[in-house]
């Protein structure tokens, strides 16, 4: 599945990409709208207010009609699509990036909440006494994004935990993502957060979630809760799951691309590649480089 980059998004909507602090936000009224937009990864997040809109949002394997305003949370591991319905669609957007979250917000904030996590609820429907609060938030972003206060990006911190604490106020809407612990759901989950990490498609592309830790943080279940459903499901711990579909992107990329052992060890995670020859060797009992000639010399 290809990802959409943050500065594939700006040229999309004919938006210039030149900001240092890695945040910006818009009025959707402002961009180059599409009816439709494919289903995809992007590598960064978003938070959008629709103020009116009508048109279906599909998550996952959900999908939520919407009609009339929400609240939308995206994040790089979660794919979206949207099709308009009709009409045009107005509110706000901000995109931030990785860099943007700062220590505190990521474990206080984005980290933590069921807004950016799979199985959370990403879709909600403020009501209409809380719809003016959202909207003026928004404002002083618009405001603060322009200014030359040499804090603005804290402050504009402090604006997007403001939105995420309003917006954990608000209850999921019931025929989206139900809450459960059930062993299936957990591992369901799991095997679809380490699926859409790949292909990966350049040594920039690199993995998100690496680790049995990782993958247990976003799904918001303790790392011994998630072994244990995925042993319980599937035979299989976390991270054999992790392993097998690794080693089979790094076959898969060794035999058929041009990277360098380096380059192919970065982007699965190694920032040394000799981490990543002592990993490949120990499962496969070649080396990268050897399984590389000798697999091609034999084709």
């Amino acid at each position: 599945m290809q990802s959409e980059t943050i500065k594939d998004f700006y040229h999309r909507h004919g938006k210039d990409y030149s900001d240092p602090g890695q945040f910006n936000v818009y009025r959707i009224e402002e961009f180059n709208r599409a009816i439709s937009y494919p289903h995809s990864r992007r590598d960064f997040y978003k938070i959008t207010l629709v103020t009116k809109a009508t048109g279906v949002l599909s998550y996952a394997d959900k999908a939520i009609a919407i009609n009339g305003h929400a609240l939308i949370f995206s994040n790089p591991m979660i794919p979206y699509s949207w099709q308009q319905v009709t009409g045009n669609e107005t509110g706000f957007v901000c995109l931030f990036t990785e860099h943007f979250i700062n220590n505190h917000l990521k474990t206080e904030s984005v980290a933590v909440s069921p807004l950016f996590k799979a199985g959370g609820y990403p879709v909600l429907f403020p009501d209409d006494g809380t719809i003016p609060l959202l909207i003026n938030i928004f404002e002083q972003m618009l405001v603060e994004i322009q200014s030359s206060y040499i804090n603005k990006y804290e402050l504009l911190r402090s604006y997007v935990q403001i939105i995420i604490h309003e917006s954990l106020k608000i209850a999921p809407p019931d025929d989206f993502y139900k809450p459960g612990t059930s062993a299936a759901r957990i591992s369901s989950l799991f095997l679809e957060l380490l699926e859409r990490q790949f292909p990966i498609v350049s040594p920039q592309d690199t993995l998100r979630l690496r680790n049995a830790n990782e993958f247990a943080a976003q799904l918001s279940v303790h790392t011994n809760h998630l072994n244990k459903a995925l042993k319980e499901t599937t035979g299989k711990t976390t991270t054999e799951h992790i392993t097998e579909k690794m080693v089979k992107e790094a076959k898969a990329i060794l035999l058929h691309s041009n990277w360098t052992i380096a380059e192919v060890g970065y982007c699965l995670g190694f920032d040394h590649s000799s981490n990543f020859n002592i990993f490949f060797k120990k499962q496969t009992g070649q080396t990268p480089n050897h399984f590389r000639k000798h697999t091609i010399a034999n084709s």
